[in-house]
């Protein structure tokens, strides 16, 4: 149920009352030397269609926006290809998107976002507190959302690492380059509280941190369904 793949006329067939937009939020930016720049948008992208397998358990159905992917990136602006845009920008988008979808008749928008850079969070916050309508939107930084995650994930230690590299080898292998990289074990949390501003400073010098040559599609896929069942339950929390 991609949004961008429906007729004008299958759109305005869907229920309001029970089917849910949900809007992937990724970035353009390095992740490694091994997965794309739009590794955030893929790994989103996941996450929605895994949510809207789970929404139909409860009689419910999603129905996926196009991908937004220009969001702040600060942290690896410094590596070719990485495109970043002011916190406002994606604020602005929010909003409009949840005051047009308003006006259409919907009556909640579902986030899944896979985009960590702590400008880009605080713009998602901030657009959250003038928002039209109610936005399901799980900060997988959270402590309660972060502990249903992997170890590596926890550890701070995760961009292009283990966890994300599964990810894109569960739903896109082929876009995954040579990943047996050395393991990267400085925490990118630590360096954000620290005060440090990009990748390079934080200790990751090729765009990633964890260990990619530990991925695998297996663990890939758990962290899928994982990542779809907290959006789920973001979503039900909001309707009650």
């Amino acid at each position: 149920m991609h949004w961008k793949l429906l007729t004008y006329p299958e759109i305005q067939a869907l229920d309001r009352a029970t089917t849910i937009p949900i809007l992937p939020v990724g970035a353009v930016e390095a992740h490694g030397p091994h997965l794309p720049l739009c590794t955030d948008d893929l790994i989103s992208e996941a996450m929605a269609e895994s949510t809207c397998r789970q929404l139909q358990d409860h009689g419910l159905q999603g129905v996926i926006l196009p991908t937004w992917s220009f969001t702040p990136a600060g942290f690896a602006r410094q590596f070719p290809g990485t495109l970043s845009f002011s916190p406002a920008t994606t604020a602005a988008m929010v909003q409009d998107l949840g005051n047009h979808l308003q006006a259409m008749g919907w009556t909640q928008l579902a986030i899944a976002n896979s985009h960590f850079d702590p400008t880009h969070l605080a713009s998602l916050q901030a657009a959250l507190q003038n928002a039209p309508l109610p936005i399901a939107f799980p900060d997988m930084t959270r402590g309660k959302n972060a502990r249903r995650l992997t170890a590596e994930f926890q550890s701070g230690a995760c961009h292009a690492g283990q966890y994300e590299t599964s990810i894109v080898l569960a739903c896109h292998p082929q876009l995954v380059k040579n990943h047996n990289l050395p393991e990267v074990t400085h925490s990118l949390v630590e360096a954000i509280a620290q005060g440090k501003s990009n990748f390079a400073e934080a200790g990751g010098p090729q765009a990633y941190f964890g260990s990619p040559a530990q991925a695998s599609a297996e663990e890939g896929l758990q962290t899928i369904h994982e990542l779809g069942k907290i959006l789920l339950e973001a979503i039900l929390s909001r309707r009650q």
